[in-house]
């Protein structure tokens, strides 16, 4: 059997890869692995389909694979798929898509 193994959310489910920690502040100072905090950017590695309202139309995902997303401090399961850690939001818990502005 092997260890890849591949998830896909349901309804209006997301599953985020976050982005690794800083390791150093911006002064230059090595933060120890019991001070970092998780990171709140991540990218979307798979989404549903989206929920259905009451009227049991589809309400559509905002976001797609491949995005990055600010999300939620507390918001979000912690998951272990294979050897990646990762983690499944609600689309509620997604508070902006980061985008790159060409200047």
């Amino acid at each position: 059997m092997s260890d890849k193994l591949k998830g896909i959310p349901l309804a209006d489910r997301i599953l985020v890869k976050r982005d690794s920690a800083e390791t150093k502040s911006r002064g230059g100072i090595i933060i120890p692995d019991h001070s970092k905090e998780k990171p709140l950017i991540g990218t979307v590695v798979a989404c549903g389909p989206g929920r259905h309202n009451n009227q049991g139309q589809l309400i559509e995902m905002h976001v797609k694979e491949g995005d990055r997303i600010l999300f939620s401090k507390y918001g979000g399961t912690d998951v272990k798929l294979g050897d990646e850690d990762l983690l499944i939001l609600k689309q509620d818990d997604v508070l902006l898509k980061v985008v790159k502005i060409d200047s």
